[in-house]
């Protein structure tokens, strides 16, 4: 396999059609099944990526030693609805520009909110065009537990869906009993963040119908049903997205009293961008929350692993056992406090770094790991370069294929995240390479940090006179005329208000 994976990467580089480069790689026979299992805003404090200490997460440390961790992946914009459009169409939002949430569809409005997306071919339904039976449930594009029927899914797209593709994840989730609305804020000095404590922390029952179980269940159905199809299997899990409450069980496993807060410093904004969300850090600290709610997080990321320990294990039982490419990716990182900032909206590397795992059997060197800077647009063309078909020209990003087999063999590309802040204007773009971040905001603010010394991003060395030419390397990274930010699509058939 090293021969065709080295044929793909002169081929590539020689400008040849992703047909060529597709059949240079089709010598596994049968094909190889896809296990495509997407989570919602997990970042780094996961064990095998060792930024939070006393996190429990035994099966993403499974997961890696049985596949290739990409340390240095990042997202293509830091919030949801931008991040998966750009994943399952391989577009970044520089060409499509869709920087942002936008809600209220009912359907792929993404299609009418970017010209350049209108005929793009989703991931799914490529590989189902080339005879995969290709099937998906829970969260893979964006929608919310608490808005019922506000989906950018694209049901044409799969072969099934489990339940309703355009309201795929509220009836999976209950909420515990809370004050009304009126006095959430009951107790509290200010306003809480968002209404009926989705920026809240709290056990919750849930069913064995209920919850990412019931959707890893579904996925279980899949891998023991027979098919003469190879499988693409998308599994979207919701936690840790806010609200954070699951089961009692993960809570216990993180005492109040044992939390401790990620490194931050008090004066960490005084050279660098404010990303205009400081009042939520401020509630929180005056509420005297912070603690209790990097445990919810903590407990909703314990939880999400022990689902993604369920799933290999039905795939080590299930007759895909050997067969099955495992990809497991996440939108964007996650603020907990870290610059004063909660979710994410932001271009520093705590809230673009995503966990990235790609196993592929007799091929990736399960176990390692490599710092290539990824960004997840690159995701479309390595998996096709990997099932050997060939890569729709709609596709921005460039195969990891050749770090999959030698993660040690790092290219020179930087990761490129975009993102527009407030509602309109022009984009703002952070940049990695395998040792410094650089962010260019859209008012001329610079940031760099060097991350072998600065892993918290503390200190801005953008006016640093001896970085300068490092500064001005990761300059030309940046992309040449991107994209204008683009709004909802209100007069698309997707439009939820014309659906009404």
């Amino acid at each position: 396999m090293g021969l065709k994976l080295a044929l793909i990467a002169f081929l590539f580089c020689s400008g040849l059609c992703g047909a060529v480069r597709a059949e240079s790689f089709a010598g596994t026979s049968p094909r190889l099944n896809v296990l495509f299992i997407a989570i919602d805003d997990l970042n780094d404090y996961i064990s095998p990526l060792d930024h939070h200490p006393g996190i429990r997460t035994p099966n993403f440390e499974r997961l890696a030693r049985r596949s290739v961790l990409f340390t240095n992946a990042h997202c293509a914009a830091p919030a949801c609805h931008p991040s998966r459009v750009a994943v399952m169409t391989g577009v970044h939002p520089t060409r499509s520009g869709i920087y942002r949430n936008l809600f209220g569809a009912h359907g792929p409005r993404w299609r009418h909110e970017s010209p350049v997306l209108e005929d793009a071919i989703v991931l799914s339904q490529h590989f189902r065009d080339h005879g995969y039976r290709a099937v998906g449930g829970g969260k893979i594009f964006h929608t919310l537990q608490w808005t019922k029927g506000d989906s950018q899914n694209d049901p044409t797209a799969w072969d099934a869906y489990r339940g309703d593709p355009l309201d795929p994840i509220s009836a999976d989730w209950p909420r515990p009993a809370f004050i009304k609305t009126k006095d959430q804020n009951d107790g509290f000095t200010g306003r809480r963040p968002l209404n009926n404590f989705y920026f809240g922390a709290a056990p919750v029952e849930l069913k064995a119908e209920q919850g990412d179980g019931a959707v890893v269940d579904w996925a279980i159905e899949q891998m023991s049903a027979e098919t003469t199809q190879p499988l693409f299997l998308a599994v979207g899990l919701f936690r840790p997205h806010i609200p954070w409450e699951v089961p009692q069980e993960w809570f216990d496993l993180y005492p109040e009293s044992e939390v401790q807060l990620p490194e931050y410093r008090d004066d960490d904004l005084d050279d660098a961008h404010s990303h205009g969300r400081e009042a939520w850090h401020r509630w929180v600290v005056e509420n005297n929350q912070w603690k209790h709610l990097v445990r919810g997080y903590l407990a909703s990321v314990s939880y999400v692993d022990h689902q993604l320990g369920r799933l290999l294990d039905r795939l080590d039982a299930s007759p895909l056992a050997g067969k099955t490419m495992i990809v497991l990716w996440t939108d964007h990182g996650f603020h907990l406090g870290e610059k004063q900032n909660w979710e994410k909206f932001a271009l520093w590397e705590q809230t673009t770094r995503t966990p990235l795992f790609i196993h592929v059997p007799g091929i990736s060197q399960d176990g390692a790991r490599t710092n290539q800077p990824a960004t997840l647009t690159d995701l479309y063309p390595t998996l096709c370069d990997l099932a050997g078909l060939p890569t729709p020209p709609q596709c921005t990003g460039k195969s990891l294929a050749i770090q999959v087999e030698h993660p040690d063999q790092i290219d020179e590309r930087t990761s490129l995240t975009s993102f527009v802040f407030g509602g309109g204007g022009k984009p703002a773009h952070g940049i990695s390479d395998t040792r410094y971040r650089y962010i260019l905001y859209a008012d001329g603010f610079e940031e760099l940090y060097d991350l072998q010394q600065d892993r918290n991003e503390f200190q801005n060395l953008a006016s640093d006179p001896k970085l300068s030419d490092t500064k001005n390397r990761l300059r030309q990274s940046l992309p040449e005329n991107p994209a204008a930010n683009v709004g909802p699509a209100v007069d698309s058939p997707y439009h939820r208000a014309r659906n009404r």
